[in-house]
């Protein structure tokens, strides 16, 4: 390539050798959900989260619904609340058969992961 440069009024035609650097290409684009097809509506995934005598938030999120009362006797595999995060709904199963103690969270209330939810009665 051949440039000119002027240098204290004086003009200069001088040769450049331009060395190419490569650039390295943008990474893998992995993107889920093998089946090619889209779905608008919120995902759903079932989880069983217990800590002995309680029910633990698996992640945080808000609680969007709570299905059972307190006294309410529960079987295990039951929904007893519903959290969301980042548009996903998350069900908090019971871990066994049993009877609610107390219920520490309502609706609207964000929580963290590992957080107890639910008490269950001994």
């Amino acid at each position: 390539m051949k440039l000119n440069v002027t240098v204290n009024g004086q003009l200069y035609e001088i040769d450049v050798e331009v060395a190419e650097e490569e650039r390295a290409g943008p990474g893998p684009i992995i993107m889920g959900g093998g089946s090619g097809q889209t779905n608008s509506a919120p995902t759903t995934a079932s989880v069983p989260a217990a800590s002995a005598n309680s029910v633990v938030a698996t992640l945080a999120g808000n609680v969007s619904k709570v299905l059972v009362e307190e006294g309410q006797e529960i079987s295990a595999g039951e929904i007893l609340m519903v959290l969301e995060a980042m548009k996903m709904e998350t069900e908090i199963t019971a871990p066994s058969d049993g009877t609610i103690g107390a219920i520490l969270v309502g609706p609207g209330d964000a929580v963290s992961g590992g957080q107890v939810l639910i008490e269950l009665a001994s």
